[in-house]
């Protein structure tokens, strides 16, 4: 382990630390942050009133339309020269989420993902390839600076330029690999394009996240390229990458960094709190931020969380692997409908390529959706021609909307497409497309 004395921490102790922490943290933010002395205000509580871990169920929750509204600075809790650093979502959907970093807060994080990186099976001296994006983002320099504290050789090729990627691969012989799962899985085919083997490359283990993918999913990047592939999770309202990692003894939950995040679970709906084991909505207040602390921010990430000790020896709790987003789940016919269950009926099937795309449409008062799946090159060479109406082609078909018919509890209808004809990630994977707006105003 990377910090021992921490990471194996009784909890007990863990839990004095976190109140301690936390105590400091709602004095901060009450004293420099006007958006929560409101707050606190309306819930009627002061800094003094949180005597234990439970009364931060008290606190007021954190959305992220409160930062958006707080654009840019709004929600520092330090003057701008005391931030060295800034991050921010892409504000795709409106303005960007803007988070800014201490000195100090940078140290943290730079320690955080260094711990992570070992949890995931890295060590001192490895050669390290980062296919993250860097810039705003803060997956790219979030692994880059963590991967130095550790003293790890950082390959910092970020996103795209795949030929250059796969140049890389061969060339350095890196041990360990970051990025979005669906980028590395399209460096793996790239290179099988090129009659290469992607399992004969040096790498041992890779670090993936930023989108929600399954254990089919794992079982494929695992397959194609001969690793350990480990979850990571983080967002840039509560720091970055290393919040939570999984590690490569068990790969079963993510070791939440709880000696820098208290972590709840909430009814989406109700906002009550819920038991371990039970799935709702991750919450996260950070502990030891200073220019950027968040209070009870709601992630919008669906799953729960379990308290078991883990084989690794790591005593702090264990988040569950992300189903999905409350943003990306989309309701057909009265049935929620998360991207990254469609992607274990697809991946789980032996003549499909794993790619897919979500189309959703409205006819009459009635919506539909469609998956749009590729047969596997494979499976093309051995019956011929690629020809959706041949036999074999509908009973694929068949078997994919039995599948999926079985796992979502709605009927969806199928497209196969030849090798190739999706597109491919390098980053974030668009899943879904969604045409009901379109008929909104019609």
């Amino acid at each position: 382990m990377y910090r021992p004395k921490i990471e194996m921490m009784d909890r007990d102790s863990l839990q004095e630390l976190q109140l301690h922490r936390l105590k400091e943290t709602v004095e901060r933010v009450y004293a420099n942050v006007p958006f929560y002395r409101n707050a606190f205000a309306t819930k009627g509580i002061t800094p003094d009133q949180i005597k234990t871990l439970d009364d931060v169920r008290r606190l007021p929750f954190t959305k992220k339309s409160d930062l958006r509204e707080n654009y840019p600075f709004g929600l520092f809790a330090v003057s701008q020269k005391e931030v060295i650093r800034i991050h921010g979502s892409s504000g795709t959907k409106g303005k960007p989420t803007i988070v800014g970093y201490t000195e100090r807060d940078l140290a943290n994080w730079a320690e955080i993902v260094a711990r992570a990186i070992v949890t995931a099976g890295g060590r001192p001296g490895d050669l390290f390839q980062n296919t993250y994006g860097y810039g705003l983002f803060t997956g790219g320099l979030g692994l880059h600076y963590g991967a130095e504290r550790l003293g790890v050789t950082v390959i910092p090729v970020s996103g795209g330029n795949t030929p250059r990627q796969i140049t890389i691969l061969e060339d350095f012989n890196p041990r360990g690999i970051a990025g979005t799962p669906s980028y590395v899985l399209n460096i793996a085919e790239a290179m099988e394009a090129m009659g290469k083997d992607p399992r004969a490359t040096s790498l041992e283990y890779g670090i993936f996240g930023a989108e929600p993918w399954s254990e089919e999913m794992r079982h494929t990047l695992e397959e194609k390229l001969g690793l350990k592939a480990i979850d990571i999770y983080g967002l840039s309202e509560v720091m970055g990458p290393g919040v939570a990692i999984e590690c490569y003894e068990q790969q079963e939950g993510l070791h939440v960094a709880e000696d820098h995040f208290f972590i709840e679970v909430i009814d989406p709906n109700t906002l009550e709190p819920l038991p371990y084991g039970e799935t709702g909505e991750f919450v996260f207040t950070s502990l030891t931020k200073e220019a950027f602390p968040i209070i009870r921010y709601r992630t919008g990430d669906i799953g729960f969380l379990y308290p078991e000790p883990c084989k690794c020896g790591r005593t702090h709790l264990r988040m569950s692997r992300i189903k999905g987003r409350i943003d990306d789940m989309v309701i057909i016919r009265g049935v929620n409908v998360f991207p990254s269950e469609i992607e274990s009926v697809v991946l789980s099937h032996p003549n499909l390529a794993p790619h897919f795309q979500i189309q959703i449409d409205r006819k009459g008062t009635l919506d539909e959706i469609a998956v749009f799946v590729e047969v596997e090159e494979a499976f093309v060479l051995a019956v011929g021609e690629f020809d959706p109406s041949a036999e074999p082609y509908k009973r694929i078909r068949q078997e994919i909307m039995h599948e999926l018919r079985n796992a979502l509890l709605i009927s969806t209808q199928v497209s196969l497409h030849p090798p190739g004809a999706l597109p491919r990630s390098e980053g974030k994977a668009n899943r879904v497309i969604d045409r009901r707006n379109l008929y909104q105003h019609s």
